[in-house]
């Protein structure tokens, strides 16, 4: 019954309030990423991208006015995650927090004595437990080669679905959790080895940060760059190719 009402009210939802066209297309053109979507599986982010602006509030701050096309930008990013799932996997968070540019975070931390401290720190993007993603709008509308702050955000929401964000989102049935932690505990392993003796991968060194961070960094390159983390670490794109129910490197061009 609860699934029905829920059909219901999505339905009517699209029915007044899809995306138009004038604003969605010009959207999908700046993201490159999405261009080897199908017909059907860009019919299917539009309507998720709808719900999501529909559901969630996003609010400029510090004099920045966001449009609809702006919104339109970051929903469509967001919702490539979830595109082979569901928007419920977003339902326990409301606002998307949105700064002109980068912004500064402080972070307390314990030392080894245990006296707290403050660190003032730069981000382009932050995801609090069962709170809002907050992001830098310079670097959304700057899409980089291999860098994504919406696609990393929003993949720490989904690791944040069972507790504090380590790596390890809930998972399907038939995923053996077993191998998640197995596939990506080596990789992290490999990958922060590689960073320590300089060894380039094209992957941001930032995943070398905590599991965390290398599950949201690795989202990112699977979805921008797929052939990128299918050569340097084939085990973790299986993993991921499963978890979102996509491979994107069937549908984008194997770089030369």
């Amino acid at each position: 019954m609860i699934w029905l009402l829920e059909k219901w009210r999505r339905r009517r939802i699209l029915k007044r309030k899809l995306i138009p066209e004038s604003i969605w297309q010009p959207v999908v053109d700046q993201l490159p990423f999405l261009y080897g979507l199908t017909r059907n599986e860009l019919h299917r982010l539009r309507e998720w991208s709808t719900i999501f602006l529909h559901d969630k509030k996003i609010n400029g701050v510090q004099g920045l006015i966001m449009t609809e096309a702006m919104c339109v930008m970051i929903a469509a990013q967001a919702c490539l995650l979830i595109l082979k799932l569901d928007p419920e996997y977003y339902d326990d968070w409301v606002e998307v927090i949105v700064y002109p540019g980068k912004f500064i975070l402080n972070r307390a931390y314990r030392d080894e004595i245990g006296i707290v401290h403050t660190r003032r720190m730069v981000a382009s993007g932050e995801s609090w437990l069962a709170g809002p993603v907050i992001l830098s709008w310079e670097d959304v509308a700057h899409v980089h080669h291999g860098h994504n702050v919406v696609i990393h955000e929003f993949a720490h929401k989904l690791d944040m679905l069972n507790g504090s964000a380590n790596g390890y989102p809930p998972l399907h049935n038939g995923m053996d959790p077993r191998r998640w932690a197995e596939v990506f505990s080596q990789a992290y392993e490999i990958f922060c080895r590689q960073v320590e003796q300089g060894e380039g991968t094209g992957i941001n060194p930032y995943a070398a940060t905590d599991p965390a961070e290398f599950f949201a960094v690795l989202s990112e390159v699977f979805f921008i760059r797929p052939h990128q983390v299918k050569h340097h670490f084939p085990a973790v794109y299986q993993q991921l190719a499963q978890f979102y129910r996509q491979d994107p490197a069937a549908r984008q061009t194997e770089p030369a």
